[in-house]
């Protein structure tokens, strides 16, 4: 089969930072499904994967981590899909990537995919809503069908027009919460006005004097999606006393937890992967996400965050997607389909 891939570390400019090459088609075992993948989409991860390490590979690594496709094989284990469904799901940390014509992956982290959406419409949503669900549901503690305890809370979306933040956006004015998204310009602020947003302030600007113009002394929840070190002071002012905040991004410098002691806040990180990293018992639970996320879309209770479609898959169109990533600039999300 064909793939893409890497063996060094290059700019995206340079003409192997991406290379086609063969190998085998990879047999089924275990709880495996045999993908033809049909669509893939690029994000951050992507991009950081890439450009992040020094030594030459000696086999090319394969990334790509939301994808969209038909299963083809199935070893005995399975039990959650068949032959000719198609699927959807963002893949794992430890397994070559979806950039590739065939892909293994787990039925525990997959997902049958929506009936009412394109396959491009479909791969820009696996990643970004697991990674939502698990933030705003698993870490943050919220019920997503609690509505009347949630309508009296506010939750703070620092970059609600990156990936990520397009549908926590939704899906946190789904579950009932007052949604404040950050945005810093006329595009990025009515995306995610379309994405549910009740009110908008600029991460561009003191966090804590935005809020507090708009009324909020504190807010109930925080999911920081961009420049935890930047925002940290602003978060640790803002959270309401037993208030939670969730990270998706690494620091740089340490955070002082200290701030947080006074008011019992709590933190904590979210890594999609970590599930299907480390095998953890609830692996299953981002196949039930997946599911769920699935129904909502076609009842168009949310919509895909899809901005720019490119095709078919190949290196140039890879290329194209990770220099657009990397611009910081991207609203929604980008995908490459056949």
């Amino acid at each position: 089969m064909k793939a893409i891939g890497f063996t060094e570390h290059l700019p995206i400019q340079d003409k192997d930072s991406l290379i086609e090459f063969s190998q085998p088609i990879p047999e089924v075992k275990g709880h495996d499904l045999l993908v033809k993948i049909s669509a893939v989409s690029v994000n951050p991860v992507d991009v950081g994967v890439r450009k992040s390490g020094y030594r030459k590979l000696s086999h090319p690594k394969v990334i790509g981590w939301d994808a969209v496709g038909v299963v083809i094989d199935t070893d005995k284990e399975v039990t959650l899909f068949h032959n000719g469904e198609k699927v959807f799901y963002a893949g794992s940390f430890i397994r070559p990537g979806s950039n590739s014509e065939y892909q293994l992956v787990d039925e525990r982290i997959v997902g049958h995919a929506p009936k009412n959406l394109s396959d491009a419409e479909i791969a820009a949503m696996p990643l970004t809503s697991l990674t939502a669900w698990e933030a705003l549901f698993e870490q943050l503690e919220i019920s997503p069908y609690n509505k009347e305890t949630n309508y009296q809370k506010t939750i703070l979306i620092i970059n609600g027009a990156g990936g990520v933040g397009s549908i926590a956006t939704q899906l946190a004015h789904w579950s009932g919460l007052k949604v404040i998204a950050t945005a810093s310009r006329t595009e990025t602020i009515s995306w995610v006005r379309q994405n549910g947003a009740d009110l908008t302030v600029n991460h561009r600007k003191n966090l804590i004097t935005e809020v507090h113009k708009l009324g909020f002394k504190y807010v109930d929840y925080i999911l920081e999606l961009n420049d935890l070190d930047g925002h940290w002071e602003e978060m640790a002012q803002l959270i309401k006393p037993n208030g939670r905040i969730t990270s998706i991004t690494e620091n740089r410098r340490p955070i002082d937890l200290k701030k947080l002691t006074k008011k019992k806040a709590s933190f904590s990180w979210e890594w999609m992967y970590s599930k299907s990293y480390y095998q953890t018992p609830d692996m299953i639970t981002q196949h039930e996400i997946l599911e769920n996320i699935a129904q909502l879309l076609d009842n168009k209770t949310i919509h895909s965050t899809l901005t720019k479609t490119l095709s078919p898959i190949n290196v140039d169109n890879l290329k194209k997607a990770h220099q657009l990533v990397e611009t910081n600039h991207m609203i929604g999300k980008i995908v490459i389909s056949n």
